[in-house]
């Protein structure tokens, strides 16, 4: 696991020194969990330093790392997090030194949060334009880009004998099912042992159990060939949380369940079992209390819901004993304490979260108020 971030280690001392000791042990025990490395610039020969070191750190301690790869180009099509790489020779040359960092080493390898969800200039399968639109880019071939830089990264990660490889799968309450599907095929997936869910985000646990669910069983019916292969390449025929299920309405989501019932489960020639499906880790770190809805009458525009909401809390800690057969871990992804970014939400004067009514750190950096939250409204420990 990481170090602590340096906030987190002054903000312990702080509280420490003002005697309160219950904050101070449990921001302690939150920065103590295991929670994700991630490498997110430096030339090649620095990333596969910076690696190398990680992975001597966790045989010391027994432990497998986990790997977040965040820097593909347009990361983040210019928000808070953007950064990434020039172009897609510089991109795969950086991965080639991540690789070659992790050699043979065990590490599980979370491939770039938000890179299968935000493709520059690209076109869903229900024909919808891509709001990221960045003027650097060509409208022609950027996405088209994108997947050859997932791709490329796929077969350099996926070659390593002793890597677990993980592809962006969004979460629950952003892209359908047969959209992230489509996405996942394309960018290799066949070759990677399956998706993320939920990388720093808050939607709650068995939502996203039901919608990794439900991608692994999608990825198989759009790639399954009997039946004169009619369903091939269809992953938008697939249901998903928005159809024929309400996402606003967990308890309608069987209705979703049972079209893969109907279609893969009971399929003239279905699934062999959990190992013929791929499988996905879920993002538990910040997901305790779910998702923050904003105030009904907040002002127009985008209430940025993901963005440092008030009064979330911890999630279920890390664990490989999950319970369900196609979710192989449940993970710290995004570090919890660390910053989202600014949230300017509905775009106010000044710079002020209106929600806070103070500004917000730049991502990244450590937020002691939200920090308290987490560990205040988390959800107990099994």
């Amino acid at each position: 696991m990481p170090p602590p971030n340096e906030g987190a280690v002054k903000q312990i001392a702080q509280l420490v020194k003002k005697r309160q000791y219950a904050d101070a042990k449990a921001l302690t025990k939150m920065v103590a969990t295991p929670q994700a490395v991630w490498f997110t610039e430096g030339t090649p020969k620095e990333v596969r330093r910076s690696v190398e070191k990680t992975v001597r750190h966790a045989k010391l301690q027994r432990a497998v790392p986990v790997i977040v790869a965040y820097n593909l180009p347009f990361r983040d099509c210019a928000q808070y997090s953007a950064g990434g790489a020039l172009d897609t020779a510089s991109y795969l040359a950086w991965i080639d030194g991540l690789a070659k960092g992790i050699g043979t080493s065990e590490a599980i390898v979370l491939l770039e949060p938000d890179g299968l969800g935000i493709i520059p200039w690209y076109t869903t399968i229900n024909g919808n334009t891509e709001w990221c639109q960045p003027a650097e880019a060509d409208p022609a071939t950027a996405a088209a880009d994108r997947f050859e830089q997932v791709n490329g990264a796929v077969d350099r990660l996926a070659a390593l004998p002793n890597v677990s490889l993980y592809l962006d799968g969004t979460h629950s309450g952003w892209l359908g099912v047969g959209d992230i599907a489509d996405r996942l095929h394309k960018a290799g997936v066949g070759e990677a042992d399956g998706f993320f869910l939920n990388a720093s985000n808050y939607q709650l646990s068995e939502r996203q159990v039901k919608y990794g669910n439900w991608i692994s069983q999608c990825l198989w019916y759009g790639t399954n060939d009997a039946e004169g292969g009619w369903r091939l390449g269809h992953f938008d025929y697939c249901a998903s949380q928005y159809y024929p299920a309400d996402p606003a309405d967990f308890s309608t989501w069987g209705l979703t369940d049972q079209w893969y019932v109907d279609n893969v489960t009971n399929a003239a020639n279905p699934p062999s079992g959990p190992e013929a499906l791929k499988h996905s880790v879920i993002d538990t770190s910040r997901n305790g209390q779910g998702p923050w809805t904003a105030p009904a009458d907040h002002p127009a525009g985008d209430p940025q819901e993901w963005c440092n909401p008030p009064e979330r809390g911890l999630g279920l800690r890390p664990t490989t004993s999950t319970g369900e057969a196609l979710v192989d871990a449940y993970l710290w992804i995004k570090i919890p304490g660390e910053s989202d970014g600014e949230c300017l939400r509905w775009a106010p004067d000044g710079g002020i979260d209106p929600v806070r009514g103070y500004p917000g750190p730049a991502a990244g950096d450590w937020f002691p108020q939200m920090a308290l939250e987490l560990v205040h409204n988390a959800v107990p420990a099994s």
